[in-house]
């Protein structure tokens, strides 16, 4: 299973002891997180909360991944991308939370340089892979609701299995650049403070031996080509279902319409606002507790919503929901 390979991954590069005699070209030994809070009746809180958000962000994915799975009627393209980003969304939540529990637990926010290094590299490659998954949905929408009569041509089985490889190629070019730019920081010091729960790009970015200007420049360009680049992409596409739904004249053709991209526009509203809110105000932000908070958004809530968003806006996937027990028993 994907969760206890990333679980075992994260955990075992991840080390608080010190380790004065670790030799690396970088000289870092070890990154400490910010706490989302010293009080230690609210980290009890945090813990039961972080917990409680994982284990509902596991099970209402696996549920869509079943239902998908098991619903011959679910077998289209809008479906495998949706089964596909709950995938992500598990290992996107994997990345992050399991260690937030293991720190708040043990009150321990330290983290190895190759431990940062491996939680950066997952983050980066689901984070992308939810970014283009997303931006292909809403492709996927556009053919459907523009181009009905060459929706089966469009999204066949062999084009939807190029989309999705091809998100994961962009992914994997997403974390080469990153890898390239932090290959280039040094540092003489025994102590780094991540200005965030866990080594994200930005906050890795930010240690970056570059001058304030460029630095700042070096984050907006990432985060306008893997960011705002996508987005584009879904704005031209809902930009052609609104023109299309305007010169329709059917009721409730476009009521259908708002029905089936109104859960999607809801995951889209949340993930890009809070992400790249968080991600280019990390440079203008001097209040590092705001962002860490304001991350949780995005890392944690949106992967938790994410299934409760589609199963209770979409009438197909609660109509298979409510045939998978008449088929276990």
């Amino acid at each position: 299973m994907l969760v206890p390979l990333l679980t075992i991954i994260l955990f075992s590069s991840q080390r608080c002891s010190l380790n004065k005699n670790m030799q690396n070209s970088t000289s870092v030994l070890e990154f400490h997180f910010i706490q989302l809070s010293e009080d230690p009746d609210l980290q009890i809180v945090l813990f039961g909360l972080f917990l409680s958000m994982y284990i509902l962000a596991l099970c209402g994915n696996l549920l869509i991944i079943l239902t998908v799975s098991s619903d011959s009627h679910l077998h289209t393209p809008m479906y495998f991308f949706l089964s596909n980003l709950s995938v992500v969304d598990i290992g996107f939540i994997s990345t992050t939370v399991p260690r937030v529990i293991m720190d708040i637990q043990t009150h321990c926010q330290v983290i190895s340089y190759m431990g940062c290094l491996t939680q950066m590299s997952l983050f980066i490659i689901f984070a992308c892979m939810d970014n283009m998954l997303l931006t292909v949905m809403a492709y996927d929408r556009f053919v459907a609701i523009c181009h009905p009569l060459h929706y089966q041509v469009i999204m066949s089985p062999s084009r939807c299995g190029v989309f999705l490889l091809g998100s994961f190629l962009f992914s994997l070019v997403e974390l080469l650049l990153h890898h390239l730019i932090i290959l280039s920081f040094s540092n003489c010091e025994n102590f780094i403070e991540i200005s965030n729960f866990f080594c994200g790009p930005s906050e890795v970015l930010k240690l970056v031996r570059f001058d304030t200007v460029t630095n700042t420049i070096v984050r907006f360009s990432m985060g306008t080509l893997f960011g705002l680049f996508p987005m584009s992409g879904i704005i031209f596409s809902y930009f052609k279902i609104v023109s299309s739904i305007i010169c329709s004249s059917s009721s409730s053709g476009k009521h259908r319409t708002f029905s089936t991209c109104g859960s999607h526009l809801s995951i889209i509203c949340l993930f890009y606002g809070t992400g790249l809110g968080v991600y280019f105000s990390n440079s203008l932000s001097h209040s590092p507790r705001s962002n860490a908070v304001a991350s949780v958004m995005y890392t944690v809530v949106t992967p938790m919503m994410n299934p409760f968003i589609y199963s209770l806006r979409n009438k197909d996937i609660k109509t298979a929901l409510r045939k998978i027990p008449s088929r276990t028993f």
